[in-house]
């Protein structure tokens, strides 16, 4: 994090935050003022944000702070967003009240330029702030998918755990493009991915169709990113104990030192990252979401100071390789 906290302070992009009145998120931005990682906005009641903004003495003139229903762009926004939305039977009226709300106002300045990246998620639920980022701002191509990665520090070692965050049960192309984003991300931050796609079974051990599926998500990365160091399917032991790879899967090109786990499905995803982080102590960044057009990330409303400032900057890098 430190290397990307160094990266986002060289080029620091502006980051809107919907979430503007919330504490933690008020003491993050005080941090991310007072080291220049990110440009900031928040959205909500001005008056109540600047006395909370004061409580925590953060000099107010360092930032912009937005009232979406006083604004001068909520009729610019409302129309954009009318335009994106009347084939799905969207009036203008349903349009100024949508654009209203905090997120898709949010979400409509990053969509307009007029914002780089957005941080949400403290108080909204992951739905909350994915669902206006996909009806807006869209996936990178046609057939893409959003998913959600998290970076898992746990102690001396980093991980990428993916996907963690939206797709419930991705089928073995939908495995594949996950995988191939979580290796994008990696090389972004500066981390060599070493691949390894999870299931309860190590190289044929079990047979099964959800096995079956875990492996033609394989072929097809191989196929489609021939240079990507990927094995599977493997339990997640013999992906990142070099011991119990010799025992399990001997040819294996990780050699149990894999960085990037890709899980079967969102249930075994969201549960892994949980028991890690609780149970290891580990720290939780994320969900980072892969594979929109524009950088937008989700908070878990159980996130840190810390954990904000730590996304804030992931998204500050992430807009620096978009623009």
């Amino acid at each position: 994090m430190n290397t990307v906290i160094l990266k986002a302070k060289k080029s620091p992009k502006r980051i809107v935050f919907p979430e503007g009145s919330e504490e933690r998120t008020l003491k993050a931005v005080k941090k991310i003022i007072r080291e220049n990682i990110a440009l900031v906005t928040l959205l909500g009641d001005n008056l109540v944000i600047r006395k909370k903004l004061q409580k925590l003495r953060v000099n107010s003139n360092n930032l912009q702070i937005i009232e979406p229903l006083k604004s001068e762009r909520l009729r610019e926004y409302t129309n954009q967003f009318y335009q994106l939305r009347k084939h799905k039977g969207i009036t203008l009226e349903n349009a100024d009240k949508i654009v209203s709300d905090v997120t898709y106002f949010g979400t409509m300045m990053v969509y307009s330029g007029d914002a780089d990246g957005l941080v949400s998620g403290a108080i909204h639920t992951t739905g909350e702030t994915i669902r206006p980022a996909l009806q807006i701002i869209k996936t990178k191509e046609k057939y893409h998918r959003v998913s959600g990665l998290f970076l898992m520090r746990v102690k001396n070692k980093v991980y990428l755990f993916a996907d963690c965050a939206v797709n419930i049960n991705p089928n073995a192309e939908e495995l594949a493009m996950i995988a191939m984003d979580s290796a994008n991300t990696a090389l972004q931050f500066g981390i060599k991915p070493r691949i390894a796609m999870l299931s309860f079974s190590t190289h044929e051990s079990a047979n099964h169709e959800v096995i079956d599926k875990v492996r033609n998500a394989v072929k097809i990365v191989k196929k489609k990113r021939p240079e990507l160091i990927i094995d599977g399917e493997l339990q997640v032991d013999a992906s990142i104990v070099p011991f119990v790879a010799k025992i399990k899967c001997p040819k294996s090109v990780l050699k149990g030192n894999a960085n990037v786990l890709i899980f079967p499905n969102l249930e075994a995803g969201n549960i892994a990252y949980k028991l890690v982080e609780r149970l290891a102590k580990a720290q939780a960044i994320g969900p980072i979401l892969q594979g929109l057009k524009k950088p937008v990330n989700d908070l878990s409303r159980g996130c840190s100071v810390e954990d904000i400032v730590n996304i804030t900057a992931i998204t500050v890098v992430e807009a620096q390789n978009i623009i």
